[in-house]
Order: C-alpha cells, then structure tokens, then sequence
C-alpha cells in the first residue's frame, strides 16, 4: 500500500497526504463560486499542497450556508476549532456581509431550519444559496481580501504575459474580468486590477496594456462593454501586431472567445488557477487570520484584572 500511495503521488493524481490537526485547532475554510467538473477541479488540484500544512476544505458556492456548513462539519470531524474562512473570489466586497452573517461574526442570520428544503433555498447560477447561522462550536475568522487586491495575482499576469510574447513592441495586453453591476464597484474593480497589471507592464515593453470588464451578467451594460474589448483587439492588429488576452478570472476563459470571435488575438485560456501564487496568497490570508484567531483565544483566556 505503501508503495501504491507513491506511485500515485508520484503521477500527480492529486491525492495530497492530510496535514495533522495543529495544536492551536487551526484549519481553513476556502470559499470559491465553483462550476462544472473542471473548474472545481482546477481548485482544489490549486490547493492541494496547502492540505500538507493544515487541514483544509472547500465550500464550492456563493455564500451558501449548506456547503459552509458541509465543509465546516469535515474541518470538525479532523479536530479544528478554529476556522480561518478565505474567500477565493475577485472581489473582496462579494457576499462578504452575508458571510459574516452566516458565520455568526455579525447578527442578521436566521437558525438553521430543521427541515431544509432545497428548492426553497433560491440560487445564483445553479448553486443553493441557504441562509442560515452556522451550527458547531467552531470559532471562526472571515479574510477580508480579493484576488483583485492581491499583489501576488500581478506576477500571475506577467508570468501569462511572458509566455504569450513573442515581439512585445508590437504587441498590446488586454486583462480580462468579469465586473460588477454597480458602475462606481466596476471603477473600483478597474482601479485594483490596473494595479496588479503594473507588473505586466515592467515585465515587458508592451506596446499597451489595458484592462476591461465584461459586466457579463447585464446585457445593457455587456453590449458597451463587448464594442470596447472588441475595438481594443482589432486596433492592435490593425496597427500591425497582435493583442495578447488574459482572464481576470479564477478559472479558464470564460465567455472571451465568444466576444472574440472571428478577431486575431493570442490567449492562453487560463484563469489565475492554476497558478501556485494562487496557493501562495490563500497561505498568506490563513497565516493572518491564524494569528487574529490566536490573539482573540489569548484575550478571552486572558484574567480580568
């Protein structure tokens, strides 16, 4: 058995030895939107190697309290107490309230009903979105940050950047995001990812380097947004070279090659996963929120004076 274990560790089939419940009862809680077979699997193949340094589960869904809480109840059976929650989405500000309600760290969540039934729970494309305060006696800490704040997703970027190149004079780079509805949340979004795109424009002498949102679930606001992306990728081979695409997106390409259609570009057709900076920047959120959680059991145990 022993040996069967290496020989599939070794193949890469993703089996990850378990990291030990720590001393401190620290384990980590990974929320991200998921989607089919292959974008859940990308994530969790992404995550993998954190699994040998503490426990951790995934809740795939969009603030869902039934796959929080599924999650929760695995980082429960494996001997965690304390759950620092690290929200694998773009922008920080997604669901975060209603995060925080479910987890208990804010009032506004109802208690679990006894009876859950699933079609009463609504959705957001195609996930349950249950509402209610978690149950367990787990104490949580809830990461603050998005993916579009993360200095980190800039050497992403650049990393993609490098690899699509081949005459960076002659080339301009588009970075590619989903956006908000709310025009002055889209300005925001816009604003962070510029910022991490300055690390595309210092790893290249790229002729442009732009980022666009989608807007993709608002057709009003799509339509403005598809003229604009388009317009960028024809002038770059109207001027004698080629745009260079890269998704803002957790994973792969989203509908970009549909916008695209019939347009002379290169992409690669990766999102930010599976990117090890990926792993790296969940490590750096769960180390903080390991010491808030620290901190926090210090001053409850600490005596009144």
């Amino acid at each position: 058995m022993r040996y069967l274990l290496a020989a599939l560790l070794w193949l890469g089939l993703g089996i990850t030895a378990a990291a030990k419940p720590p001393a401190d009862g620290f384990g980590v809680l990974v929320m991200a939107h998921g989607g089919g077979a292959t974008w859940n699997g990308e994530v969790e193949r992404a995550l993998a190697p954190l699994r040998e340094e503490f426990p951790l589960e995934i809740a795939f869904g969009m603030a869902d309290a039934a796959s929080l809480q599924a999650a929760s109840d695995r980082l429960r059976a494996q001997g965690v107490t304390r759950i620092g929650v690290v929200r694998l989405f773009v922008s920080g500000d997604s669901w975060y309230e209603r995060t925080r309600q479910i987890l208990g760290l804010a009032p506004g969540a109802p208690v679990r009903p006894k009876e859950e039934a699933h079609a009463a729970h609504g959705g957001h494309g195609g996930h349950s979105m249950a509402f209610w305060r978690l149950e367990g006696d787990a104490t949580f800490a809830l990461g603050r940050e998005g993916l579009l704040d993360a200095p980190e997703m800039g050497d992403v970027l650049a990393v993609r950047a490098r690899a699509l190149s081949t005459d960076p004079a002659r080339e301009d780079v588009l970075i590619l995001a989903h956006g908000p509805e709310d025009d002055a949340e889209n300005a925001r979004w816009l604003a962070q990812i510029d910022a991490r795109a300055e690390a595309v424009r210092r790893a290249l002498p790229f002729r442009r380097v732009q980022v666009e949102t989608l807007r993709e679930d608002w057709p009003e606001k799509r339509a403005a947004a598809e003229a604009r992306i388009r317009a960028f990728v024809q002038r770059a081979q109207a001027e004698g070279g080629r745009a260079l695409v890269i998704p803002f997106r957790v994973q792969g390409f989203g509908p970009y090659r549909q916008v695209l259609e019939g347009l002379d570009y290169a992409a690669d057709g990766q999102g930010l996963v599976p990117d090890p900076r990926v792993a790296a920047w969940v490590r750096r959120q769960a180390t903080a929120l390991r010491a808030q959680l620290g901190a926090q059991a210090a001053t409850a145990s600490a005596p009144s004076s």
